[in-house]
């Protein structure tokens, strides 16, 4: 039902000059969220990826880090591990997709520096350190990539609400004023024209 509005010219051309933005704002927030969806499936598609990749990469780990405890001894691994030193270095960066602020985790990918004697340690404690080191920028990427799929899905929920208040409120409220308004228009001319063909004929009459 329309919105009761006054059946007049001048907001026949406000209702139609409302309908035509509608639709173009419709128009443009469904190409956003068919970009944004695109967008956040390739996203879960690369965390996928990346998490079989790091389970993957830790299970080499840990099968290492076992022979190692088993070779060198459990406590002997553990005053090794405990002296290396804890190198983390990235920064969050913003970048923006559609509008929406993605976080990146900028890193540089450094070289493992020796932190123990070669003397007092094997092939197996060297390949654990080498597995973990890697999943640590994996985890970045991970990081990076989980991130920016919550954002956009956020993003995605936002735009589906003013799409749908577009599709199904503004838009079909707009249709029916324009309608309303026509139809009584319409009326009052056929109403104006009969009425004029009447007062003709009385003049030709008189």
């Amino acid at each position: 039902m329309a919105e009761l509005i006054a059946p007049t010219k001048s907001n026949l051309i406000k209702a139609r000059s409302s309908l035509i933005l509608s639709n173009k704002g419709f128009e443009l927030l469904d190409k956003k969220r068919n970009v944004l969806i695109r967008e956040m499936m390739d996203m879960v598609g690369k965390a996928k990826d990346i998490q079989s990749e790091i389970y993957k990469l830790i299970e080499e780990a840990y099968r290492a880090l076992q022979e190692a405890n088993i070779t060198l001894g459990i406590r002997t691994v553990d005053e090794i591990t405990s002296g290396i030193p804890n190198d983390e270095s990235y920064e969050i960066l913003i970048k923006s997709v559609m509008g929406v602020d993605i976080p990146t985790v900028k890193y540089k990918k450094s070289e493992i520096r020796p932190a123990y004697g070669f003397f007092m340690t094997n092939i197996s404690l060297d390949a654990a350190r080498q597995k973990f080191h890697e999943v640590r920028y994996r985890i970045y990427e991970l990081a990076e990539v989980e991130n920016s799929v919550f954002k956009l899905a956020k993003e995605i929920e936002k735009t589906n609400k003013r799409t749908n208040a577009l599709q199904h409120i503004q838009i079909p409220k707009y249709k029916a004023q324009v309608k309303y308004i026509v139809e009584v228009l319409e009326e009052k001319e056929r109403e104006d024209f009969f009425r004029l063909k009447k007062v003709k004929k009385k003049i030709r009459r008189s």
